[in-house]
């Protein structure tokens, strides 16, 4: 078990190539605690009594979705049976490493409380597989395309607001280039296709963009024909893969008000099941890229 622990921190050290966000690293280390407190035979009540809290307060440190303290992790530890100084000093470099804010946090007067966690697995992710039914992704928008969404196609009403949350949907798409890249998988409804955003010229530089990315070979963009369109799935949503075994698999959901995050493995298995049949209905992507080039052409 601990030297199973200590693989997992060592391989989150920054500079490597697993260190790719706090999200993630916290998680992992979530992850961690909770497979000691099982070890120890240790109740969540009781561990969050140890560190004057609750039951709730470890759940959501065992999954990752609050700012740790090291002085918790350290009574956790100690409480775990934990007492070798290495192993101990590992586990709050990770602390401190999962605590580090993201890129992301100079944007939080713009993003949604729900749409943190996102940016911060997205940016963790090694496989992204989206399905999208009314508008080209976030990660493969242009600039103009971005804006004509933003504004409701009033682009000279831009607010500053407005401005910066394109801005930090562009700074996301950074993550599609680097030495190691996650795999991008996207399926898109035709309509979007034929959707005009912006106006003709926005619409030509998109499936432009779009066209040049998908050459690229961490990218993969499949078209879905008219003629099978709504019967892979009700709804947009985008699938998240994680290289390390500690980070499950996660489908994110957006809706008006806020987002599902679903984790549960009959819900991964449901989603991957919906994965499986767009990809197959949809167009290859030669053939998805000749589609492309046909709608652009005829613009």
């Amino acid at each position: 078990m601990r030297r199973d622990v200590t693989t997992v921190v060592t391989s989150y050290s920054p500079g490597g190539e697993s260190a790719r966000g706090a999200t993630a690293r916290r998680i992992v280390l979530g992850a961690q605690l909770r497979r000691l407190r099982e070890a120890a035979g240790i109740s969540r009540a009781d561990a969050g009594y140890a560190i004057r809290s609750s039951e709730s307060k470890v759940s959501r440190i065992e999954l990752g979705r609050v700012a740790l303290k090291a002085r918790d992790i350290s009574d956790l530890l100690t409480l775990y049976g934990i007492a070798d100084a290495a192993e101990r000093e590992s586990f709050l470099e990770m602390v401190e490493q999962a605590n580090e804010p993201g890129w992301w946090r100079r944007y939080s007067d713009v993003m949604p409380g729900w749409f943190h966690d996102f940016v911060g697995l997205e940016e963790s992710a090694s496989r992204i597989q989206s399905y999208e039914l009314q508008f080209v992704p976030g990660l493969l928008q242009t600039e103009a395309y971005a804006r004509a969404i933003a504004t409701r196609g009033r682009v000279g009403s831009a607010s500053e607001e407005g401005e910066r949350r394109i801005a930090l949907r562009m700074r996301r798409q950074k993550i599609l280039g680097g030495m190691h890249p996650p795999k991008l998988w996207v399926v898109l409804d035709e309509s979007v296709l034929h959707r005009p955003i912006g106006g003709r010229m926005v619409m030509r530089d998109q499936l432009d963009r779009l066209l040049e990315l998908s050459k690229l070979p961490n990218i993969t963009i499949q078209v879905v024909p008219w003629q099978l369109s709504g019967y892979g799935a009700e709804g947009s949503f985008t699938m998240l893969r994680f290289a390390e075994a500690e980070l499950p698999d996660v489908v994110y959901v957006e809706h008006l008000s806020g987002a599902l995050y679903l984790d549960r493995q009959d819900e991964i298995e449901l989603y991957g099941r919906a994965v499986d049949r767009l990809t197959v209905d949809a167009l290859t992507p030669d053939e998805s890229r000749q589609l492309l080039a046909k709608v652009l052409t005829d613009l």
